[in-house]
């Protein structure tokens, strides 16, 4: 009888030391797995595409080949580019646009890499008061378009400079820019303005040609830097205020640039609060694609589109 006594009160020890050290386990699980979500990175809103430009000293130098760009991108990380038109008007000007498409379109597949846009330049101003100068303008952006289209790509952005004042060239723009939308909408492309000098970098402005074009494919590519309205050979004689900006601009947003020039010794921009403007991005509910377009001259091409691409990753966990 004492010996099953003895038994049954080591047994009842053993039953509850093991209690405690089940629970013992699972509280330490529970804390281990409650470190390890606090450590985990938050998941970015957005994705990230490189814009051409980065790279456009390389390529007007002849040191890159701007059918490379698709290779240079996807070796530096990247699964989604911006083109540039102005960076292919020797290649257009010789073999014409279809070709520059074609090879374009190749070594996009070749390289596993999305197109998403067109930045166009140079192919005349879409807000001007002249009828003529208008359809010359119109007539070499619907070649764009269609390039657009073929290469896959939702969208090209374009400039809407004009001469006058401010309601004039406001008035005239959504001129331009409804006939232009309409043409797209008919290939199922969007037309983006950008805030790209004069009065385009003003977002009051830029805002109200949108409200009034009221087209579901014309749309805004805010710039997190070109709100300089006026230049002056020494900087920037008129500069409207980039946050306020880009917060005007972005309920029309279909892409976005993350403009960048320098950074500190922390990796921030110099100029530019990534924080601030990426939540500005984020509290418009956008979730595309933000295009990486480094302007800088201290450090190498490659070097400020990657500290970019760190920067924008970084930021992106601190915003709310």
């Amino acid at each position: 009888m004492y010996i099953k006594k003895i038994i049954y009160n080591i047994t009842r020890v053993i039953i509850v030391m093991s209690v405690l050290v089940f629970l013992a386990c699972k509280k330490s699980k529970k804390e281990t797995d409650t470190a390890i979500n606090k450590n985990v990175e938050k998941p970015m809103f957005f994705k990230i595409s490189l814009a051409q430009w980065s790279l456009n000293k390389k390529i007007r130098s002849g040191e890159m080949n701007p059918f490379d760009f698709a290779k240079e991108a996807k070796g530096l990380g990247f699964e989604a580019i911006e083109y540039v038109s102005g960076l292919y008007k020797k290649e257009v000007n010789e073999v014409g646009i279809d070709e520059v498409v074609e090879k374009l379109k190749s070594e996009s597949e070749k390289h596993g890499v999305k197109n998403l846009l067109i930045m166009i330049d140079g192919e005349g101003n879409l807000a001007t008061s002249d009828e003529n100068e208008l359809k010359s303008a119109l007539e070499k952006h619907k070649k764009w378009v269609d390039a657009a289209k073929a290469l896959g790509c939702h969208s090209i952005r374009v400039n809407a400079h004009g001469e006058g004042t401010y309601n004039e060239v406001l008035n005239q723009a959504v001129v331009g820019l409804t006939k232009l939308s309409e043409y797209a909408q008919t290939k199922g492309i969007n037309i983006l303005v950008e805030n790209h000098g004069g009065f385009t970098s003003n977002g009051q402005w830029l805002s109200s040609v949108m409200a009034k074009v009221n087209m579901p494919n014309c749309g805004t590519l805010p710039d997190f830097g070109n709100f300089c309205i006026k230049r002056k050979k020494d900087g920037c004689e008129d500069e409207y205020d980039k946050y306020k900006g880009v917060k005007e601009l972005m309920p029309y947003a279909k892409a976005v640039s993350a403009k960048s020039y320098d950074f500190d010794e922390h990796g921030n921009e110099t100029v530019i609060d990534y924080v601030r403007i990426l939540q500005t991005v984020k509290d418009a509910g956008y979730s595309g694609y933000i295009g990486i377009e480094y302007e800088g001259s201290r450090l190498e091409e490659k070097e400020g589109i990657i500290a970019t691409k760190k920067l924008l990753e970084k930021a992106s966990g601190e915003i709310k």
